[in-house]
């Protein structure tokens, strides 16, 4: 069906083909996305015909595994070459290629333009990106058991925060309870205490947790879709003004997500929290939330430009954050799943936990 898709497209705007390629240790996102193959090598979609894998011979049992059924083994020839030489024996025209551009590198362009001499090429990125924006019965499904996976790892952490001495601890905690699961993680844990919160994606260090609001960003990968959640615990005693400005941000952000209808404006979703922050407005810092799924980072964008609107079967976050130089930071993020109304797949407690 993502296939068909993406034929669409190509037929629509004339394109033969489109090509995506992995020479990297990286997963291209819509070479995974369109055949369920993450390993080294180049899929192939042609407008019409069956599209193919083309990989080295070291990867060929894995990419028979993927949803392609039809793959070829590489030939003893530079790469591009080797693809050039599969695609001409598949009788396929070559006059217009649709590439991704932003997971084409420009070293690897320059060789694949040795091979493809004749051919015009044209940017499918943000084709790609509106296809992965809408997620399939299937996908929600992965999805869902993310979730409580990365559900399960960040309460277990929160659980023996006590226990932790320095950010980078904690931080390895959680990636080191993903890999026992036989997960990956969607980013590099962020755990921000104290001050160190006022920078949204501060990076962990091996200091000492220091005392006040602590921001832990997390998220896992599970058969190659991404979770996220941010949640801000208190290291020490909260005074009422703490506890205050906390509980302002959460009833702001559980009023945002209650309030999310099927075609919102994405840039109206994002100037009603600026409203709704009043004088706290100049201390939220970034967008209000963004799409997920085989990436961290897909659309739609929930920010004051944005010209998206929201679906139904789009997953995305919704983190307002507030963030005083110097003094501290608190992000609540959710993950929400839009249907009729928008379904929360982040269920760890959002209520202050004071450690």
């Amino acid at each position: 069906m993502k296939i068909k898709e993406l034929q669409k497209v190509l037929e629509e705007k004339q394109f033969d083909l489109a090509l995506f390629y992995n020479l990297g240790m990286e997963t291209n996102p819509n070479m995974f996305y369109f055949s369920g193959y993450n390993g080294l090598g180049a899929l192939v979609i042609p407008k019409k015909q069956r599209p193919f894998l083309i990989v080295p011979e070291m990867e060929f049992q894995k990419a028979k595994k993927s949803m392609i059924r039809k793959v070829y083994s590489m030939d003893k020839k530079k790469f591009f070459e080797s693809v050039h030489s599969i695609i001409k024996r598949n009788k396929i025209k070559l006059e217009t290629i649709a590439i991704d551009n932003n997971n084409f590198a420009l070293n690897a362009y320059k060789y694949f333009k040795k091979q493809f001499k004749g051919s015009k090429t044209k940017d499918v990125s943000l084709d790609c990106l509106k296809l992965r924006q809408i997620k399939k019965a299937k996908e929600i499904q992965i999805i869902k058991k993310a979730f409580n996976y990365g559900d399960k790892i960040l309460k277990k952490a929160l659980n023996n925060f006590k226990d932790f001495e320095t950010e980078s601890q904690a931080a390895a905690f959680l990636e080191y309870e993903s890999k026992k699961l036989g997960l990956g993680i969607s980013f590099p844990p962020i755990v921000a205490s104290g001050s160190n919160g006022s920078m949204p994606h501060y990076e962990p260090r091996n200091t000492k947790l220091k005392k006040g609001f602590c921001m832990i960003d997390f998220g896992v990968k599970y058969k190659g879709y991404c979770t996220d959640i941010t949640r801000t615990v208190y290291l020490g005693s909260p005074c009422n003004k703490e506890k205050q400005v906390y509980n302002f941000l959460l009833d702001i952000q559980n009023g945002i997500i209650k309030e999310i209808k099927i075609n919102d404006s994405c840039s109206k979703i994002y100037g009603n929290c600026l409203k709704s922050m009043k004088n706290y407005s100049k201390y939220f810092i970034h967008g209000l939330g963004h799409g997920i799924g085989v990436e961290i980072h897909e659309l739609p964008n929930l920010t004051l430009n944005s010209k998206d609107k929201i679906t139904e079967n789009m997953v995305f976050t919704i983190e307002p954050g507030i963030y005083i130089p110097k003094l501290f930071g608190i992000r609540i993020e959710d993950t929400t799943l839009m249907k009729k109304k928008p379904l929360v797949l982040t269920k760890v407690t959002k209520d202050l936990l004071i450690v």
